[in-house]
């Protein structure tokens, strides 16, 4: 019996390894993505996603697509987002408090373009889409999941792949509607081996797929004083408010693998199942509220997001596995209610300034997480920004746009249990706090 324990050991990490080598380099995992944890745009960065509901600018596919129809122009963006952190866990029984501080970095590409050109309708037809992708483009399809005995960070670490495309047309006078897709990938593979007690694998048959699945997220747009009141200046002249679904999302790897140890294990073999997500994006209801001046603009938004559905997904996860804790220990989530509120200013005709600031409760109700002792805090997040538009340059036809934002995040104090492994009792307490400096840049090209 315990050569079989062992072999079985042996068999998992030779086959997980394999699958594991064959779909990209291990990641920190992140429960998040690019558009929730830091912001797709620097717009969006720098107004800590305040005004990212009201952004012309191709990250609208996410945020709010019925918002593609306020800039007729054409647009191509290319951009880069930078994040480090320093998330801390301090106790007495530690040599250092530094549970990460590894960077997170991403090359942005986007672009929008008016299709109603291609009907005989006239009526405009907004497309655009964005993508973000980790580490530079070298990480495209990182993904790692695991348990952690000294703690782990739930909403931080490297971002999975960013994929959206999205529509919007104008409905009546002032009212624009949009839907988009939000694009994640469910990667599949199997492994048929024979092997020795060593983990030496011979007659491996390896299969590796991946496959899309599409999210939708909706949205309406109103421009209340072109609604109400379109001839004529009245109260809500300037005023605009946006309502936005998005679906919720994750990124998972499912590996079945079957082993046979000549002598140990006979036909047809062991079985061996993982299903995990390295992902979590919960479904989000969002309010937003746009007063634009003359020469300036603030906006507010509103999000309700149900982090009580990771409850469920955790519970089919093997490697998070919390059938085997007792009930009343298992990890347990509440649903959030996240404020923003930024502002943008135009200094001269070329160069303008944003700010926001935005409050994230923690929605990880629990303190202690045996298995996977995941950590999570509150946080106050402030952004500042610039932006510059030049209308006319030597080389090109249509203005080009420069976009610098940066993001700080801290992180709230807040104390955890953390349980060693095989066991339901905390061995010691930790005191929980970190910092998030976040830069992004992008350059916007029209046409």
């Amino acid at each position: 019996m315990h050569g079989f324990d062992f072999a079985g050991k042996r068999i998992l990490c030779a086959s997980v390894s394999a699958i594991s080598l064959s779909l990209s380099l291990p990641v920190c995992a992140s429960m998040g993505n690019l558009g929730t944890t830091y912001g797709v745009m620097p717009t969006d960065v720098a107004s800590a996603q305040a005004l990212s509901m009201f952004n012309t600018q191709v990250s609208a596919t996410y945020y709010n697509p019925a918002y593609l129809t306020k800039d007729p122009r054409g647009e191509l963006t290319a951009g880069l987002l930078h994040a480090e952190q320093e998330l801390r866990a301090s106790g007495p029984n530690r040599d250092g408090d530094v549970v990460s501080s590894s960077p997170s970095q991403h090359v942005l590409v986007g672009m929008k373009t008016n299709l109603g050109s291609l009907t005989r309708f006239g009526h405009p037809l907004y497309l655009g889409f964005v993508a973000g992708v980790e580490k530079y483009g070298k990480e495209m399809l990182a993904f790692e999941s695991e348990t952690s005995e000294d703690g782990q960070f739930l909403q931080y670490g490297r971002e999975p792949l960013f994929l959206n495309i999205g529509g919007a047309t104008k409905i009546w006078r002032g009212i624009d509607a949009g839907v988009a897709a939000r694009i994640t990938l469910q990667a599949e593979a199997s492994l048929d081996a024979r092997s020795t007690l060593g983990g030496e694998t011979s007659q491996e048959r390896l299969g590796v797929s991946a496959k899309p699945s599409i999210k939708g997220i909706a949205s309406v747009n109103v421009d209340l004083g072109e609604t109400i009141c379109p001839e004529q200046v009245c109260i809500v002249s300037g005023f605009e408010t946006a309502l936005a679904y998005r679906a919720r999302s994750n990124t998972k790897t499912t590996v079945d693998a079957n082993v046979v140890v000549p002598q140990v294990i006979p036909e047809p073999g062991l079985p061996l199942a993982v299903s995990t997500i390295d992902s979590f994006q919960p479904e989000i209801i969002a309010f937003g509220l746009h007063y634009r001046g003359d020469g300036w603009r603030v906006g507010a938004s509103l999000e309700h997001q149900k982090w009580s559905e990771l409850e469920d997904v955790f519970a089919n996860d093997t490697i998070k596995n919390q059938s085997g804790v007792s009930e009343g220990l298992r990890m347990s989530f509440d649903d959030i209610l996240v404020p923003r509120i930024g502002g943008e200013y135009q200094l001269t005709r070329a160069f303008a300034v944003t700010a926001g600031v935005a409050y994230e409760e923690s929605p990880l109700r629990s303190t202690q997480n045996p298995e996977v002792n995941y950590f999570d805090n509150d946080k106050i997040v402030i952004g500042l920004g610039v932006s510059a538009e030049y209308e006319r340059t030597r080389l090109f036809a249509y203005p080009v746009r420069f976009d610098l934002g940066y993001q700080y995040q801290q992180l709230q104090k807040r104390d955890f249990q953390v349980t060693p492994f095989g066991s339901e009792t905390a061995n010691e307490t930790v005191e929980t706090d970190g910092d998030v400096h976040v830069v992004a840049g992008s350059v916007t090209f029209k046409f």
